[in-house]
């Protein structure tokens, strides 16, 4: 099968999403498919991954996010001879799959992966809560129902989107993970770090961001650290620099720089031997869908402490592979100093986070996705008989004339 992903955003920024299409085009390419994905901008930068697309966009600032309404020429002529798109951006992506996969009856897939309504709380303060939530349940119904198939990677977000008035059939399918490289990860030596082999090392990994709700985190890291002298914590990931910064200040505010440490952005495949030097994974976000940074702590046996919400909620079992707290300084504090007193309850969370793990394997959950492809593909050629196929061929020789 030739198919193709459509995001929004691709490398060289770093995102949850960037992280899933990368290693399921890596898994499916292995499956004998060819796999393309179509984004936007940065066109000088050097692609390491072959059949990546991208078509000019005007920058957002630094986010890494780029805004286009259209596909160049010749990106639009390639995404034409797909056999199914696979869209993981509702609003700019899935418009433009709409707009060229439609008209000649290529199936899209869309995966739901954010908290669009949380989301908009976080960088839109300004915008009453209603006035959001209006515009995702007049936006996201019709766009739902135009999908072939709509996609939560948990039961959570499927709520979520019920909740917009979506109702649409939606298939739950865990976000996979390569867990070899986790599961198998060898620490970075501590003293690397300036720690000490006793200290208690919290680890957070993921972008450095508003909705990320890293405040809280390091307030309720503050409680501890006045509790316990040997526990530390290491935020590792980059983001935008300005907030970058207010991070940075904040932390030398509560003056707990000796405590906290920053490491920015660090190559992925490096990620596993930073979580295998810590002992307890922390996020207090709530934004999450399937927080691909939790399940990969939790293959590299880490017990997880987050908050009750969509995602996190999904992914840990409180008491068991971590503890779940509610939105509150106040049980955030109390659970993680729990976690960081009681190192026989790390020991068995860590095997059965660990354990636990083994659902989101990609191996699995490829297998699934490929399931899903299959039967749009074979539903598109049963409905129109031999069109779709005799349009790919019409197309082929197009492009490469």
């Amino acid at each position: 099968m030739r198919i193709g992903m459509m995001v929004d955003s691709y490398k060289p920024y770093i995102s949850g999403i960037t992280n899933y299409v990368e290693i399921n085009k890596e898994y499916l390419e292995k499956a004998g498919h060819e796999v393309f994905v179509f984004t936007f901008g940065d066109l000088e930068y050097k692609d390491t991954e072959t059949n990546i697309i991208r078509s000019p966009g005007v920058p957002l600032a630094d986010t890494g996010f780029y805004l286009s309404m259209r596909y160049s020429t010749s990106a639009k002529k390639t995404l034409q001879t797909m056999d199914v798109v696979h869209v993981h951006h509702p609003f700019l992506s899935g418009r433009l799959a709409l707009r060229y996969c439609r008209p000649v009856q290529i199936p899209i897939v869309f995966t739901n992966h954010s908290r669009y309504d949380l989301y908009a709380q976080a960088y839109l303060p300004m915008m009453p809560e209603e006035v959001s939530l209006g515009m995702l349940q007049s936006y996201m119904p019709p766009f739902c129902k135009a999908m072939d198939l709509v996609i939560t990677p948990s039961a959570g977000m499927e709520k979520v989107l019920r909740e917009f008035k979506v109702e649409s059939k939606i298939e739950i399918i865990p976000n996979g993970v390569d867990l070899k490289n986790f599961q198998n990860a060898a620490p970075l030596p501590r003293e690397k770090f300036g720690y000490k082999p006793d200290d208690i090392l919290i680890v957070y990994s993921g972008r450095i961001a508003l909705e990320k709700n890293i405040p809280l985190l390091i307030d309720a890291f503050r409680g501890v650290a006045n509790a316990i002298p040997n526990v530390k914590l290491l935020l590792v990931g980059g983001g935008v620099q300005q907030y970058e910064e207010e991070i940075r200040e904040y932390i030398q505010e509560l003056e707990i720089t000796d405590r906290v440490r920053m490491t920015g952005k660090v190559p992925y495949d490096q990620l596993p031997a930073h979580l295998a030097m810590c002992d307890i994974f922390a996020t207090a976000s709530v934004t999450e869908v399937h927080p691909l940074s939790v399940i990969e702590a939790m293959g590299t046996g880490l017990p997880i402490m987050g908050i009750d919400s969509v995602g996190v909620g999904d992914t840990v079992e409180d008491g068991k592979t971590g503890f779940l707290a509610e939105n509150d300084l106040a049980s955030f504090t109390a659970k993680l100093t729990r976690l960081c007193l009681d190192p026989n309850l790390r020991q068995q969370m860590s095997l059965a986070a660990r354990e636990a793990s083994s659902v989101y394997a990609i191996e699995r959950t490829t297998g699934t996705m490929l399931e899903q492809y299959e039967r749009l593909r074979q539903d598109t050629i049963h409905h129109d008989g031999n069109h779709h196929p005799r349009l790919r061929e019409i197309l082929e020789r197009f492009l490469s004339s």
